[in-house]
């Protein structure tokens, strides 16, 4: 590597070493430091719904209605999500992946453990933003990381894995909320499910110390010498597992270095180099997030208000749910690596269009 100090560009091929690579306990590492996350998410937007009826009731501690719990504690959850992931996507940019891993997993932990101690409305709102900031937070400095970390070959595989086990954290979510909310009293049931996903968070944040800094956000920022030593280390590593001498990476490119990337920017490239992608990758994530992921935030409200399922027991309907959508990235994945991404995301979608049943406040239209 190369550094042009008149110009601030730097010459490297550290992005094609790691592309290189093949697939090691190293890897595996990242996948279970970032991904154990997304399970956190899950469990927090499914214990939420599946609470919603007991928070509802009386004794619970909260003057709560189950609509506020499903509708205005639910976007404001989401609403913290978006400002922490602008925030700290910025901040992450600006001081590094690895940083702020610590930060916005401790404001998750911080306030979860506040919510459960919630004994008004407006308290229990206000932690549930917060909560959502950490978890978006999260959103930004993971997604950088698989992007910066993984090869290129495996990243589409392992970004959908690692954001699919969001739904693992569902399953479980809804499992643990039926003893908690059948077994417990009222007023404490909802409390140690916010408790329990606080311990939980403790544990990640442990995993989470052996997830390294980007080494491509160590040369963008002028670590150059960092940035070689831990990608000599990761190929030394990968080397004594695989017993096999790594192909030379003479695929060299040439960045500019600063200290961070402003918004502006961001959005011009987005809207004037890839205007058709960017189009198309807002379209997909506000379309699965008004039409599945609004319903599933209070599927446990519809099962009670239609179908008379007692408010203990909807967690059973909505794990079902929640193992379907984790066997999709599970089974899938690899297609969108080897059938391609169009085919793919067009086939997903459409079988994402219809409820065959079609319930009371199903989204789309039936079978």
């Amino acid at each position: 590597m190369s550094t042009d100090a008149a110009t601030g560009t730097v010459r490297t091929n550290v992005p094609a070493r790691l592309d290189r690579l093949p697939w090691s306990r190293w890897h595996w590492m990242i996948v279970i430091g970032l991904g154990t996350v997304w399970i956190l998410d899950g469990l927090e937007v499914t214990i939420v719904g599946n609470l919603s009826g007991k928070l509802a009731e009386p004794g619970s501690g909260l003057d709560i209605t189950q609509s506020q719990v499903t509708g205005l504690a639910a976007a404001l959850y989401v609403a913290g999500a978006c400002t922490g992931a602008l925030l700290f996507g910025w901040l992450t940019d600006r001081f590094g992946r690895k940083k702020l891993f610590p930060l916005t997993l401790g404001l998750y932990l911080v306030a979860t453990a506040l919510t459960a101690l919630s004994f008004d409305t407006w308290w229990f709102f206000l932690f549930r933003f917060l909560t959502g900031m950490g978890i978006g937070g999260e959103y930004a400095a993971i997604n950088s990381a698989i992007d910066e970390l993984i090869p290129a070959r495996h990243r589409g595989r392992i970004d959908i894995i690692i954001n699919g086990t969001f739904w693992l954290g569902a399953a479980l979510g809804a499992l643990l909320t039926v003893p908690l909310l059948n077994g417990l009293p009222t007023n404490l049931g909802w409390r140690v499910a916010f408790g329990l996903g606080a311990v939980l968070g403790v544990v990640i944040l442990l995993v989470r110390r052996h997830v390294p800094e980007s080494p491509r956000w160590l040369f963008i920022h002028g670590h150059a010498d960092e940035a070689n030593q831990l990608v000599d280390s990761v190929e030394a590593e990968v080397r004594r597992e695989t017993g096999k001498d790594l192909a030379e990476a003479d695929n060299y490119i040439e960045i500019r270095q600063r200290r961070s990337t402003n918004f502006l920017e961001i959005a011009r490239t987005l809207f004037r180099r890839y205007p058709k992608r960017a189009t198309l990758g807002f379209a997909l994530f506000i379309g699965q997030a008004f039409l599945y992921n609004a319903i599933t935030f209070g599927f446990a409200q519809i099962l009670e208000t239609f179908f008379d399922v007692p408010p203990g027991n909807s967690g059973y309907y909505f794990a079902v749910i929640a193992v379907g959508n984790l066997l999709g990235p599970l089974l899938l994945g690899r297609l969108f690596d080897t059938v391609g991404r169009v085919p793919m995301i067009a086939g997903r979608t459409s079988a994402r269009g219809c409820c065959c049943s079609a319930p009371p406040g199903c989204s789309t239209p039936a079978c």
